[in-house]
C-alpha cells in the first residue's frame, strides 16, 4: 500500500556529543494553517493539565516499512541542521511559532529529544533498558536551562545530539528492536521500533515551528503520508475524512463513519491535524473545519 506514495531521500548529519534527559513541549488546543503564522492556544501554554505529548502518544505502527521511516531521517536532519546552523544569535531569542517558546526553546527541545531517544537506543543495543526521561519535571527544567545557556551552547549541543542519535540508530541490530522502554520510569511503555517515527516527527514538525522559512509545504510526500497515517491512531473527538490533493490516498479519523471531507495539500492537512495555524489552503464539504488540539 505504501509503494505508490514513497520516494526515499538521503543526506548527511553533523558532529558529535553525549546524552541527557529531556523535556517535551505542549498539549494545549487548536489553531491551524499552512503558512508560518503563530499558533493560537486558547487555553494557554502551561505545563499543567497535559495528559499526553506528541513525542509520546502518537507512536503506533503506521504500516509503512520500518526502513522507509528510518530512511526519512537523514534528509530531515540535514535540512534542520542547515537551518539551525544559519540562525543568527539574535534569532535564538526571538519567538518561535509555539506560544511562550523562543527559537532557543525549540532547538533545545530538539536537542534533548535526540539525546533522550539516542540514549534509549544505545541502552537497548548494549542489552540494557532505560527510560526516555527521568521525569517530566526534569525534562522541563533541562529545556529551560539549555535554552537559557546562550546561542553557541544551544547550537553546538544540537549539532552534537544529531550525530549522537544518528550513531545510536545506525548501531542497532535487528534483534535490538524487540524490546520497549518507559517514557518516564513506570509510565507509558513505548516500543523501541517506534523511535524512528517519534524522531522524524519531532524533526519535521518543529523545524516548521521555528518559523524561519521552512514550512509544512516543504515536507516530503513520504513524511506527509507517515504523519497522516500515524495521526489516525489518535481520536480527535470528531469524525472526518481527509483527501490530500497531492497524494493518491485518503485517511479517516475519529470513531464513526461520516463527517466532513477535508481536501487540500498533504502538508497543509498535516499542519492542521497537529493543531497549527488556521487551516489556510484547506476546504471542507460542510464549509467548516473541525477544531484540532495542538500537540
Amino acid at each position: 500500500m505504501w509503494s505508490s506514495v514513497w520516494c526515499l531521500s538521503e543526506s548527511n548529519t553533523c558532529s558529535s556529543r553525549s546524552c541527557v534527559e529531556v523535556k517535551a513541549t505542549h498539549r494545549p488546543t487548536l489553531s491551524r494553517s499552512t503558512d508560518s503564522g503563530s499558533i493560537d492556544h486558547p487555553r494557554g501554554w502551561t505545563p499543567e493539565g497535559r495528559p499526553w505529548w506528541h513525542d509520546d502518544l502518537v507512536t503506533h505502527d503506521t504500516g509503512a516499512p520500518p526502513e522507509l521511516i528510518t530512511g526519512l531521517l537523514p534528509a530531515a536532519d540535514h535540512s534542520l541542521v542547515r537551518t539551525v546552523d544559519a540562525l543568527s544569535d539574535s534569532q535564538y531569542a526571538e519567538p518561535s511559532q509555539l506560544p511562550g517558546w523562543s527559537r532557543a526553546h525549540v532547538v533545545a527541545h530538539l536537542t534533548l529529544n535526540a539525546e533522550a531517544l539516542g540514549g534509549v537506543l544505545h541502552a537497548a543495543h548494549t542489552g540494557r533498558q532505560r527510560p526516555m526521561y527521568a521525569s517530566d519535571e526534569a525534562r522541563d527544567a533541562d529545556i529551560e536551562s539549555l535554552a537559557a545557556s546562550g546561542p553557541s551552547e544551544v547550537r553546538d549541543r544540537f549539532l552534537a545530539s544529531t550525530t549522537f542519535f544518528g550513531d545510536a540508530l545506525a548501531a542497532m541490530h535487528e534483534h535490538d528492536w524487540a524490546g520497549s522502554f518507559d517514557r518516564t520510569p513506570g509510565v507509558r511503555t513505548v516500543r523501541l521500533v517506534d523511535v524512528p517515527l517519534m524522531r522524524v516527527r519531532e524533526v519535521e514538525i518543529h523545524h516548521a515551528d521555528l518559523g524561519v522559512g521552512h514550512t509544512a509545504e516543504d515536507w516530503s510526500p513520504d513524511f506527509c503520508a507517515v504523519l497522516l497515517e500515524s495521526l489516525t491512531r489518535v481520536d480527535p473527538g470528531v469524525s472526518f475524512e481527509v483527501r490530500p490533493t497531492d497524494l493518491d490516498r485518503t485517511w479517516r479519523y475519529g470513531q464513526d463513519d461520516g463527517g466532513p471531507v477535508i481536501t487540500g495539500r498533504a502538508g497543509a492537512i498535516g499542519w492542521w491535524l497537529t493543531g497549527r495555524g488556521t487551516g489556510a489552503g484547506l476546504t471542507s464539504d460542510t464549509g467548516a473545519l473541525p477544531e484540532m488540539e495542538a500537540w
